[in-house]
């Protein structure tokens, strides 16, 4: 503890802080869709091929919301941790559980070899992927937001939102490149645990550059980096709590409704090969990096609240669309990365200023955590069981669900603002 906590706080550039938290949620994210991605066209034929191949699927995604339910328990248990060790060594132990984890799940047999056993570890791996997770939040974006020069704050806000489409640009290449070069046969044999021992050594590449961003002092209110007791933070803040949980579900529910549903349904239900759906993909990927530099460019000249209003309107033109799927798939996988950028950009930023300054951190990572569990946890498995029971159009009723939920916490928001 005292090797990290005791040394001087170093001088950063702001050169510095951005390209080292675009390195962080970048290698955060590869890793999540390193897994995404192999729940919807690896796990089903590995770990459940006792299953029917839609069956199989669900039983996968089902394994994949594991994650998303144990991180706000990691949340919890990183406070404690962060309370005794500090910051630093909270971050440290918890990318040493999600490294260890990932390079775990790429060693496992399948179920052909061990049985029932295969999936269960899965199971438990999976759980503990999701205590790293949400034992990592770091409070990086809060400290960006702190020395965003004024009248800048939505594009340097927008700036750790960029490491979803970049690091899912990284994992899909790779699984691009595994399925092309290798045979279906080769590919399920071993071709997919690449990606996951790749995930370990990006994240120790980027864990020290992170450590030195974590010990540096680069201006703003120290006492919004503190953690919160618990019991005054849900007593006094649960309502700007609620708001931040809820605000960006729509973006949330988006975000796997474009990566990980299409994957699965074009293997389940079309003809499609793999790699064509993974390179329109990859395409999208770059149209969302466009759409969330927009969403950071818009919000500075026009305001957060009008480009999460406009984004989430157009979310419901986009649930228009689900059916090119079926024909024409890279219609609603181009759009969809489009309006993913868009309202990806901004939906995470608008409330955290609105926590006083001792409850801003822990009120930003309990809502974080808990946005991710009601608005990404439950959408490809939600998607999958509602298009398999009643067909494609129900997918989109799902996101559309998602688009009410926060466009009701938009104007429940707006309301309460004005109050105050």
């Amino acid at each position: 503890m005292t090797i990290i906590e005791n040394q001087s706080s170093s001088h950063v550039t702001m050169d510095e802080i951005v390209t080292t938290v675009i390195m962080a949620r970048v290698t955060d994210f590869f890793g999540f869709f390193v897994y995404a991605i192999a729940s919807a066209i690896v796990f089903p034929q590995l770990f459940f091929p006792n299953f029917d191949p839609v069956t199989g699927a669900i039983m996968s995604f089902l394994l994949f919301s594991l994650a998303f339910v144990a991180r706000p328990l990691a949340g919890l248990l990183g406070r404690r941790v962060q309370r005794q060790l500090g910051r630093q060594w909270k971050v440290v132990a918890a990318l040493m559980v999600l490294g260890t984890s990932t390079v775990a799940i790429g060693l496992l047999p399948g179920y052909s070899q061990i049985g029932v056993a295969a999936p269960l570890l899965l199971a438990l791996l999976r759980f503990l992927q999701g205590i790293g997770l949400g034992g990592a939040w770091d409070g990086l974006t809060l400290q960006l937001q702190n020395a965003a020069p004024e009248g800048r704050n939505g594009f340097y806000a927008m700036i750790p939102q960029l490491g979803g489409p970049l690091g899912f640009i990284v994992a899909a290449s790779l699984y691009f490149v595994l399925t092309g070069f290798l045979t279906p046969e080769e590919f399920l044999q071993f071709g997919w645990r690449f990606a996951f021992f790749a995930v370990f050594g990006v994240n120790v590449v980027a864990l020290f550059a992170r450590i030195r961003l974590l010990e540096s002092d680069f201006g703003g209110d120290p006492q919004a980096l503190q953690s919160a007791p618990f019991r005054e933070l849900l007593s006094t803040q649960w309502r700007p709590i609620l708001v931040s949980t809820f605000l960006p579900l729509a973006s949330y529910a988006l975000f796997h409704m474009v990566t990980v549903f299409p994957l699965a349904y074009e293997l389940l239900y079309t003809d499609q090969p793999i790699s064509s759906i993974l390179l329109y993909q990859l395409l999208g990927a770059v149209l969302a990096v466009v759409g969330v530099i927009a969403s950071g460019i818009l919000a500075d000249r026009i305001g957060r609240q009008t480009v999460l209003w406009i984004s989430t309107s157009l979310i419901v033109l986009l649930c228009l669309s689900i059916g090119t799927l079926n024909s024409a798939p890279w219609v609603f996988i181009l759009l969809g990365f489009l309006l993913l950028g868009f309202a990806y950009g901004q939906a995470s930023a608008i409330v955290p200023n609105r926590f006083p300054s001792e409850f801003r951190f822990s009120g930003t990572a309990i809502s974080t955590n808990l946005s991710w569990l009601f608005g990404a946890a439950f959408a490809p498995l939600a998607g999958l069981v509602l298009t398999n029971a009643f067909g494609l159009w129900a997918a989109a009723l799902y996101l559309l669900s998602g688009v009410i939920v926060t466009a009701v916490t938009l104007y429940l928001f707006q309301s309460w603002s004005r109050r105050n």
